[in-house]
């Protein structure tokens, strides 16, 4: 690895903030956001609740919606322990997702070479004292805060901070984004503060970490895919699959274009034989976001 602090390839080389006018066009205010969650779909929701052990160990219990107003659920949020996605932004509060693209197009401008063919987002609203484990995300990301503070722990992208072994499984979905964490990473941490009216982005695959400071927080997270993206993305899949099967295929990170655009390509039939299904499609809901519940998780109501 070099001093771009990944292995991977891509325009985005280290860890950047840029501007947006996301609150200045009044998304992130409390009526705002009560009318957003008591129109948006049910099943749309992810809610998570990490406990962390000394060693810096995750656990992970996910609530379901639950029959709150959207008043009372922003309530919830604000005095618990939460961190509440809302997936598929893009048809669920399309006005939101209309401006960030804008704001996308902005940022993308500033890295040359950049050239995004997907884009898909997320609402994140979460709890004051809410920590997101040591993670990747199998796409570009930028993350544009809109209300709180937040830190972000960014770690280079080598081999033993990101091994491919598990990346192929997150891309498989056969477990949750989760890497393997070790303390001693912290050293190499890049750590960003940012404040409401600042976007980050960061390289392509970089682990990460992130923890409010102390305040509800409000993002929008815009995953975004590249065709040299994809084409890893599906390389990873179909290594995925060879290894479940006994193979031992060479890392990503040894291929060329060509031979990635044929694993890609292979991916796409692989996945239409269903020959690895999704261990991650369906958790067990264990609680529901409550007022006043100890961590804002209260108890599934029939």
């Amino acid at each position: 690895m070099n001093e771009r602090r990944t292995r991977y390839p891509g325009p985005i080389s280290e860890a950047a903030d840029h501007p947006h006018t996301l609150v200045d066009q009044g998304f992130a205010e409390d009526a705002v956001l009560a009318t957003v969650l008591d129109r948006y779909p049910a099943e749309l929701f992810d809610i998570n609740l990490y406990d962390y052990d000394e060693a810096g160990q995750v656990s992970l219990r996910t609530g379901a919606r639950g029959r709150l107003s959207g008043e009372a659920l922003l309530e919830a949020i604000k005095q618990g322990r939460l961190w509440v996605n809302l997936r598929s932004l893009e048809t669920g509060w399309p006005e939101l997702w209309a401006a960030a693209m804008d704001e996308f197009r902005k940022i993308q401008a500033t890295y040359p070479g950049l050239r995004a063919v997907r884009n898909a987002g997320q609402l994140i609203l979460s709890s004051p004292k809410a920590r997101v484990p040591y993670h990747f995300d199998a796409a570009g990301v930028v993350l544009f805060h809109m209300r709180g503070r937040k830190r972000i722990y960014v770690y280079p992208g080598d081999e033993r901070r990101l091994p491919e072994r598990n990346m192929e499984q997150v891309v498989a979905r056969q477990t949750t984004e989760e890497l393997p964490y070790d303390l001693a990473f912290e050293r190499e941490a890049q750590i960003i503060d940012l404040e409401p009216g600042r976007a980050l982005t960061w390289p392509l695959y970089a682990p990460h970490r992130v923890e409010n400071l102390d305040r509800f927080c409000v993002s929008l997270s815009m995953d975004f895919q590249t065709w040299p993206s994809r084409f890893r993305n599906g390389a990873l899949f179909t290594n995925a699959v060879l290894r479940s099967r006994g193979g031992r295929p060479r890392c990503t990170d040894a291929m060329g274009t060509p031979e990635l655009a044929a694993r890609w390509a292979a991916s796409l039939a692989l996945k239409r034989a269903g020959l690895l299904k999704s261990r991650i499609a369906h958790f067990e809901r264990d609680f529901e976001p409550q007022i006043g519940a100890a961590d804002g998780a209260g108890e599934i109501r029939a």
